[in-house]
């Protein structure tokens, strides 16, 4: 399906002299839809920013509030001090703790210290969370899909670290050994996964062990899922493909990596325009352009305007989001309270809000 292009801003001439000076003009950029945020860092972002508007700084925030690198520095440049040790935080300090969910004695922790808690944790991290909870209390031994020193595989590890596993290949898992009394063995994996990270695993899992238990819906993030699909069409049709999004971010970097294993290898992560590296584009002519789902709209429009299609812009739209995720309800009581009445979030986006905080800073 093609829409019509976007407002999408124009490039600068210091811009696309850039691309020019090596010989370079993309005719068409072909960006994909969905892209960007979900409505887990919707909630999260605007959250943070009710935060900052209540307390005033500094806010403390358990590890970044979403993995994206422009989203951290505007909002420490507010007033938020990202940690990652519970204890920094000032006895009484309003704290807010990650969409990528956090181990419960650091939830207690925090709630300990006396000062205002908000749990930002994605809906479906959580779901995860509950999951591991109950097939440990059943004594099932439960194999986690993750990987290693990610922010939510360590809070999701945390619920039952006497129960669970975590593997990142095939051969982690053919290497595992399980308690023989087990009542069974349960499969759970990282929301932000790519399907080729979870697939080949799972397939394993299910030859393995007779008494497997899967969620009745699967782990994979849905907004991970989509924008997988939306860069499998990218794929078909452009000559390379471009994802916005930070080093850190689980997601951001699957999209990576389903692009190439979809035909495009010449598929990349970038912060911005900055690191776009003008050999990748070489003879390319259609560009596909997407963003993980904590980056934000902005810099995809940078990342156009640094382009600078000749053609213009095509929006590739693959399937219609219309999730909402509404604010922690500890936070929902508080505004109650001040404002006396139920806020409605739904009207203001996540970019509303950041766009707010350079007035707060």
């Amino acid at each position: 399906m093609v829409e019509p292009d976007p407002p999408f801003n124009r490039s600068t001439s210091r811009q696309r002299s850039t691309l020019r000076e090596a010989g370079i003009q993309i005719e068409r950029v072909l960006v994909s839809k969905p892209r960007g945020f979900c409505a887990g860092v919707e909630m999260a972002i605007k959250a943070l920013v009710w935060m900052l508007r209540i307390f005033g700084p500094p806010v403390y925030c358990y590890h970044q509030i979403v993995h994206n690198r422009s989203v951290v520095e505007a909002f420490e440049k507010a007033g938020v001090v990202f940690i990652e040790d519970i204890s920094d935080v000032p006895g009484g300090a309003p704290v807010m703790l990650s969409a990528h969910g956090s181990a419960p004695q650091v939830v207690k922790e925090a709630e300990r210290r006396g000062g205002f808690v908000v749990d930002a944790v994605c809906p479906l991290v959580t779901k995860v969370h509950h999951e591991a909870r109950t097939r440990a209390k059943r004594n099932y031994e439960i194999v986690y899909i993750g990987h290693k020193g990610h922010d939510e595989a360590v809070g999701t590890m945390a619920v039952a670290p006497e129960s669970m596993h975590l593997v990142e290949s095939r051969q982690e898992l053919e290497n595992l050994e399980l308690r023989s009394d087990r009542a069974g063995v349960a499969l759970l994996a990282q929301t932000t996964l790519s399907h080729f990270e979870w697939e080949g695993i799972l397939e394993e899992a299910k030859a393995r062990f007779g008494d497997l238990w899967l969620p009745g819906r699967e782990d994979l993030c849905y907004a991970t899922t989509n924008r997988q699909k939306a860069v499998m069409e990218l794929a078909k049709r452009a000559d390379a493909i471009l994802v916005v999004g930070s080093a850190n971010s689980s997601n951001t970097n699957a999209l990576v990596s389903v692009g190439k294993k979809a035909g495009c290898e010449r598929t990349a992560r970038i912060d911005g325009p900055d690191d776009i590296d003008p050999a990748m584009l070489e003879s390319a002519k259609t560009v596909g352009l997407t963003a993980g789902a904590s980056c934000p709209e902005s810099l995809v429009e940078e990342v156009i305007a640094y382009l600078a299609p000749s053609a213009g812009v095509e929006v590739l739209s693959v399937i219609d989001e219309d999730e909402y995720f509404p604010l922690p309800p500890k936070l929902r009581e508080l505004l109650a309270e001040r404002f006396g009445s139920v806020v409605d979030d739904r009207k203001v986006t996540a970019a509303d809000a950041l766009a707010e905080l350079e007035d707060l800073s």
